[in-house]
């Protein structure tokens, strides 16, 4: 049985292959196309993924989408004639897109594939097509080591559910509860986003690595205004303050009056308002998300969770769930979002459509590391093309190299195994730093990443080593739950230093690993192990063994606005473009001193800004 998933036409397009239930393949479109959050038909993941799985697209029994569009289409629809007359601008320019593209989705996956793949072949007749929230469990608990578990997903909408309820036995899930469009945890979220400045459906992490800067004093106004929380995490929004239903925006007057202005502009200066405005939603949606894992745990008897859905991406709020031991285990979909859809869509229609038998037995995920890896050859070819000068080494010399380099104080690419398939950088696409130095999270976020000096970074660590390093001793592989660092690796703030506000506690160091530790003194935390990654915990080993330190920052292989690196001429574009030290590919090194001067690029105006 091959069954290729496609998530694809709102953002964060990708594919996913699945050969007799086994994850073979998947990659989001955009690390092909190099446009980020690309929402085209995934042809390029799709051939990727048809490749990497060896067999020819005419052999596929089943192509699953991840949605129904006509459902989308129903909820805009009724939700402009619930609101009528007012939305008729934003209804009337988003009909005439439904009637000639949306709305006819199949037809337009059909001509794709025909396109791609042949036009002998009756494409229609293979396509099959999810419910949106459904994708999103499947996503989760098909792959999940459980046998039996609860299943949480949370995000913006998909046709008219926000929030699902489901329990996964065996080959099944079974939704038992589901909150509709338009109350949805995830779009108030992206409605402080879009206030505070920032770009809805992109912004939504740096609201959560903003929030440490500020007190949550506008919570309480929030749930008295906004959203009405019930006891068992169920919730209600007040629409009269928001403007997506009917509007062109997230939020509207109502919602200036409430919170003492119109929104902040894009790429202005913050203030700590919006630094408190970010602490305020992530302690309600953190509140949310907790009474609602209450809630189901109370609901079902169950003892195991998976999450997904875009705010399953919420690792703060994933954090402090696991800590409230509301559940004994907890699992989350690594591509969360709508990537992970098209992952979700193929295991359910092997398992619930086909009734095929499922025998968990560990994380069918593989660390996320499904996209393409690349040959020697392949690398050197490239490098070979644009004229770079670098060095072949044994993988073994290679990896101490690059130990060496980064206890030097040096930034390094690293491009290393198979690409990871979600939002995070987990050692295959990484950007990698010693944790030690104070000012290594200003410099790399100011001249390797070209971003905003608040944006927090994670450390890396190996799994056997996490507990002597932070309040954590679980797995955490995808980089999906925060803890605080042990007290006995923090440092001792002055009275000055803690009287300090907003951004400018920035750059005082809280502990023997200042690059990686947020002011509040967390940290989004992966485990990297010996059995999944053993390059990427080789290279921790080796910077151990010259600095007594097994933690690295580890932030994805790319500049702001740009999609985390694919391939390795992706890899030297980014090297050259940006401040980096050195490159390691494979067992391929390079130092930027040693590189020709005119081969630099100008990378900073490459992308626009996300």
């Amino acid at each position: 049985m091959r069954i290729l998933g496609i998530s694809a036409y709102y953002h964060d397009a990708a594919a996913a292959l699945l050969v007799d239930g086994e994850i073979v393949a998947a990659a989001q479109e955009e690390r092909f196309t190099r446009v980020k959050h690309d929402a085209s038909f995934p042809i390029h993941a799709a051939r990727y993924c048809l490749s990497a799985g060896g067999i020819e697209a005419a052999a596929l029994d089943g192509i699953a989408f991840y949605d129904k569009p006509f459902l989308k289409f129903e909820r805009l629809l009724e939700t402009y004639l619930a609101f009528a007359p007012r939305g008729f601008r934003s209804f009337a320019t988003a009909l005439p897109v439904w009637l000639k593209d949306k709305l006819f989705q199949k037809r337009m996956i059909a001509d794709a594939l025909r396109d791609a793949f042949g036009k002998d072949i009756d494409w229609t007749q293979r396509l099959l097509f999810s419910e949106h929230h459904l994708s999103h469990a499947a996503s989760a608990f098909f792959p999940s080591p459980f046998d039996e578990a609860a299943v949480l997903t949370m995000d913006g909408v998909g046709e008219w559910t926000t929030t699902s309820l489901a329990i996964g036995r065996g080959n099944d899930l079974k939704v038992l509860r589901e909150i509709h469009f338009p109350h949805s945890l995830g779009l108030l979220y992206s409605a402080f986003t879009y206030y505070t400045g920032f770009k809805v459906n992109s912004g939504e992490y740096k609201v959560m690595g903003l929030a440490p800067y500020g007190e949550p004093r506008f919570a309480q106004r929030i749930k008295q205004h906004l959203i009405d929380i019930k006891d068992d995490g169920s919730f209600a929004l007040d629409l009269r303050y928001f403007d997506y239903c009917t509007g062109l925006t997230m939020t509207n007057a109502r919602f200036d009056a409430l919170f003492g202005g119109p929104p902040r502009a894009p790429e202005s200066q913050l203030t700590q308002r919006e630094m408190d405005l970010a602490a305020s939603i992530q302690a309600v949606t953190e509140e949310v998300v907790l009474k609602l894992a209450q809630g189901v745990q109370r609901a079902t008897g169950l003892r195991k969770l998976c999450l997904a859905g875009g705010v399953a991406l919420n690792c703060v709020a994933n954090g402090k769930l696991l800590r409230a031991g509301v559940f004994d285990e907890l699992y989350i979909q690594p591509a969360a979002g709508d990537a992970g859809g098209a992952l979700g869509a193929a295991l359910g229609a092997h398992h619930m459509l086909h009734s095929k038998p499922r025998r968990p037995s560990g994380d069918a995920m593989r660390g996320a590391y499904l996209g393409p890896a690349y040959a020697t050859r392949e690398i050197t070819a490239a490098l070979d093309r644009v004229g770079a000068s670098y060095t072949v080494l044994s993988d073994e010399r290679a990896i101490a190299q690059a130990a060496q380099w980064l206890a030097d104080g040096m930034a390094i690419g690293w491009l290393s195994g198979r690409m990871e398939f979600g939002p995070r950088a987990l050692g295959g696409r990484s950007i990698l730093a010693d944790p030690r130095s104070p000012q290594m999270q200003k410099q790399l976020n100011l001249k390797v990443k070209y971003r905003e000096s608040f944006r927090p970074f994670a450390p890396s660590v190996r799994r056997e080593d996490v507990a002597a390093w932070f309040e954590l001793d679980t797995d955490s592989p995808y980089m999906l739950l925060v803890a605080d660092v042990k007290h006995e690796r923090r440092r001792a703030m002055t009275d000055a230093e803690r009287a300090l506000f907003g951004i400018d506690q920035l750059n005082v160091p809280r502990s023997d690993i200042p690059a990686v530790t947020h002011v509040d003194y967390s940290a989004r935390i992966q485990t990297v192990s010996a059995e999944v990654n053993p390059r990427y915990h080789a290279l921790l080993s080796a910077f151990n063994e010259l600095t007594g330190c097994s933690v690295l920052v580890n932030t994805s292989f790319n500049v702001r606005g740009e999609p985390i690196v694919c391939t390795p001429d992706d890899a030297w574009r980014c090297f050259m473009g940006c401040e980096l030290d050195a490159l390691v590919m494979e067992n391929v090194v390079l130092k930027k001193s040693d590189q020709p001067a005119a081969l630099k690029v100008e990378y900073t105006q490459r992308y626009a800004l996300d």
